[in-house]
């Protein structure tokens, strides 16, 4: 199972939707933390959290050991009001669901796109994630 439906089949288990709704959701998803390329977002998503003061929050996703917990008012500040609320729109729920589910799936999708917690150490660590992510613009 690709990373997306992974991380869609857990928003789907927060919000209690069902099984149909798992196209919908990972549609959803794949816009908030995807690039144009459709691809998994790892450098905008680290870069996001260093630039909120939570980088050791994206460390621990990325190595290995606990992933340490966001909370979903930070959910709401990495990725806006606006997206937020839009997903909610777009999956017919609350934008508290939204927020709950994300800040519960959200270490797992990106410690699952890390397989091994080897991610940070291939790439150079902390620095490699930026780096990554400065070279996309």
């Amino acid at each position: 199972m690709d990373i997306m439906k992974l991380g869609a089949s857990l928003l789907m288990e927060k919000l209690g939707s069902s099984d149909g709704n798992l196209d919908s959701i990972t549609s959803a998803l794949g816009g908030l933390l995807t690039d144009s390329s459709g691809n998994l977002d790892l450098g905008s998503i680290v870069s996001g959290l260093q630039e909120k003061g939570l980088g050791s929050i994206a460390e621990s996703w990325l190595g290995d050991g606990e992933n340490e917990a966001i909370s979903a008012d930070s959910v709401k500040d990495l990725f806006g009001s606006e997206k937020i609320s839009q997903i909610a729109s777009q999956l017919n729920t609350d934008e508290g669901s939204i927020l709950n589910g994300l800040s519960e799936a959200l270490p797992q999708i990106m410690d699952k796109s890390s397989s091994g917690g080897s991610l940070l150490d291939s790439i150079g660590g902390m620095d490699g994630v930026l780096n990554m992510a400065k070279k996309l613009f």
